[in-house]
């Protein structure tokens, strides 16, 4: 679809619903990780469906209606799954997303992409766009959109334009972007804000979490922290998105510790007290970022 055509599909504003995505949470089941996000203020959960995650795909027919069940049982939406997926063709895709869209859910995250650097950056892309084809027909037909996110790195999606070239020739209701503040501002530094402009038509759906930089020598390490404490502009980001009119739901990220990274192991009753407190805390700072620019 030419870019001129899929920027008019930009869907009416709604209440954004804050999602915690559960990959730190997955020692905990699905009635617990429900419990624990609704403490925390949260209004859902954005259950891992990939290898390793919070349910796995050979098993998704009969743990993700169970998952879901847990998160409405405690008040909380389930408006969008994470997953590897990137091939229509591949073990499970396919009965991953009819089981997600039969559930009522709208979103869902692709896994990630490489560049082939022998055949070169345009190349690379073209041959993904390709692959992505089959995806995109499958999502229209389920009514499901996918969302590739940026990370920060070397792989697609790491410099942010690249998904501009990626997503422009979809219909944004089909495929599109999870957009990643934390990680364009780790990549774009103060230009972040075009990138985001450039791929606002197909933005459904978003991903928020802080970070700082860790100096040395020749070298900079990006280190996760809590909400506010970094250098991510919220009150530019959520102006933006006002803005904009970028809508959907939100996965809040836990990246720091002791969701991760956590040097010595901790008993589960004190675990989930310090996961509890820190949860409760970003939640209510983000809120606040959220509120300052008038985004619901």
């Amino acid at each position: 679809m030419p870019r001129a055509l899929a920027a008019t599909a930009t869907p009416a504003a709604q209440p954004t619903v804050i999602h915690v995505f559960s990959k730190p949470l997955q020692w905990l089941s699905y009635d617990e990780t429900a419990a624990l996000i609704a403490e925390a203020g949260c209004g859902g959960i954005d259950f891992g469906v990939r290898p390793g995650g919070h349910v796995l795909p050979e098993k998704v027919k009969e743990d993700l209606p169970r998952a879901v069940a847990a998160a409405r049982k405690a008040g909380l939406r389930v408006d969008m799954i994470t997953t590897a997926i990137t091939d229509a063709r591949a073990p499970h895709t396919e009965t991953v997303l009819r089981t997600a869209a039969d559930l009522g859910i709208k979103f869902y995250r692709l896994g990630y992409l490489d560049y082939d650097l022998k055949a070169g950056v345009t190349a690379s892309l073209q041959k993904h766009k390709a692959l992505l084809r089959g995806l995109a027909d499958l999502n229209a037909k389920l009514g499901i959109h996918g969302a590739y996110q940026n990370h920060s790195g070397t792989r697609v999606g790491g410099p942010v334009w690249d998904l501009h070239e990626l997503v422009r020739d979809f219909d944004p209701a089909a495929l599109g972007v999870q957009y990643d503040v934390r990680h364009a501002t780790a990549e774009g530094g103060e230009s972040w804000p075009l990138g985001f402009r450039l791929l606002q038509p197909w933005i459904r759906c978003t991903d928020i979490k802080d970070f700082r930089w860790q100096q040395s020598p020749g070298k900079l390490v990006v280190e996760d922290v809590p909400m506010g404490e970094g250098v991510v502009n919220f009150d530019r980001y959520f102006k933006l998105v006002r803005e904009l009119n970028v809508t959907g739901p939100m996965s809040l990220h836990f990246e720091y510790p002791p969701f991760e990274r956590l040097k010595e192991p901790m008993p589960p009753a004190q675990k989930r007290t310090a996961f509890a407190a820190a949860m409760k805390k970003d939640v209510a700072v983000l809120k606040d970022r959220m509120a300052r620019q008038g985004v619901a």
